[in-house]
This record gives structure tokens, C-alpha cells and sequence, in this order.
């Protein structure tokens, strides 16, 4: 009995350290600076029109600020496309946050001016966009970040317009199904034709 407390002892306090170490947006300081070519308001097509981002380390920052590893790229959603949508909630421990869905890139991180040209994959979602960038040590954790919006998120905004019709799987599905139909109906034509015949 001793032992088994002393077991449920252990895990309730590696559970605890493991919540204190978690990672926090609000710990997080800015020293990327990140610019996204769409202009406020405007409206990309999924699966057709590109993003050119750039980042670098805000000079402002004390020498020796970056000892990052890499850096990775996100779009994440505006607060208005999060509204009654608990699947794109956001939250301060970074681990549980759901604001950032869809990779970009992720490259070794440089304090230059680096470039990258993005086209918005086919089945990002319509919805208002903003990007944010997230420093990453040698062990992958988030430590520092940038992002192409004010810290409301509400300025710099764009959108996608997500592809509408009908999906690929969808017109595989119903050539399929058409297809079958077909041969179901030669089959019954035949089966009738073959009992119609007179026995000799």
C-alpha cells in the first residue's frame, strides 16, 4: 500500500511540473518582426494565390537575444473567425492552443531578412487570417515570437476564400457508383434475355 502511494505520490508531482513548465503565449516575447504581403481586407483564393513573408530579429533587442534553432511559420485565425467555433479556441498555454492550425514552413533560423513564398493550400478553410511566427530552441519549444497583427489581433487582417464545388473523392465516388449502375443494368438486360429464350 505504501508503495502504490508513493506511485500516485510521484506521477501527481511530475504532472505538476510538467503543467509549471508548459509554454505560454503570454511569456513569449516579440523580437521577430513579420510582414505578410496581402494588404488589410483583401481576399485570397485557396489553392491559387500566394503569401511572401518575411522575418527577421528586431534590433531593438539585446545582442545575444536570439539563440534560436528555428523558426516556424502559421496562419492562424482572427479573433472573428473564432467566435463560436471551440475548435479554433485560443489559449495561453501553448500546447492547448488551437489559434495556429495550418504550417506554413519551418526553416533554421538566421538573424537576416529571410523570404518565403507560400501558396494557400487547397483545403485551408474560408475564414480572416492573420500569420505569426514562433522562435524555436534546440529542444523545439516556443521562446520568442512575431506576428503580421497588433497584439488584438484585429489589424492587418486578410482572408481566404475556400475552393467551393464539389471535392475530388465526391466525383471519383459518383463515376464509381454511375459506372456500376451501368454494368447492374447490362446484367439484368442479359439475365432477362437469356430466361426469355425458348429451352430446345
Amino acid at each position: 500500500m505504501a508503495t502504490n502511494a508513493c506511485l500516485v505520490v510521484s506521477l501527481w508531482i511530475s504532472c505538476l511540473l510538467a503543467t509549471s513548465h508548459a509554454t505560454t503565449f503570454s511569456s513569449l516575447q516579440r523580437t521577430i518582426i513579420l510582414t505578410a504581403s496581402p494588404q488589410a481586407g483583401q481576399v485570397l483564393k485557396a489553392g491559387e494565390d500566394n503569401i511572401t513573408l518575411t522575418w527577421s530579429l528586431n534590433t531593438t533587442f539585446p545582442s545575444g537575444t536570439d539563440s534560436y534553432k528555428d523558426v516556424t511559420v502559421e496562419l492562424c485565425y482572427a479573433p472573428i473567425s473564432q467566435k463560436d467555433r471551440g475548435w479554433r479556441k485560443t489559449v495561453d498555454e501553448l500546447a492547448k492552443d488551437k489559434t495556429c492550425q495550418h504550417n506554413i514552413v519551418k526553416k533554421p533560423y538566421t538573424s537576416s531578412n529571410t523570404t518565403f513564398t507560400w501558396t494557400v493550400r487547397k483545403d485551408v478553410p474560408g475564414a480572416t487570417y492573420f500569420v505569426r511566427a514562433y522562435a524555436l530552441d534546440s529542444a523545439g519549444r516556443e521562446v520568442a515570437f512575431g506576428q503580421t497583427t497588433d497584439a488584438h489581433k484585429t489589424a492587418n487582417l486578410f482572408e481566404v476564400e475556400a475552393i467551393i464545388g464539389r471535392h475530388v473523392s465526391l466525383d471519383i465516388a459518383s463515376a464509381c457508383f454511375s459506372a456500376f449502375s451501368i454494368l447492374s443494368l447490362l446484367g439484368f438486360f442479359f439475365m432477362d434475355k437469356r430466361k426469355g429464350k425458348p429451352s430446345k
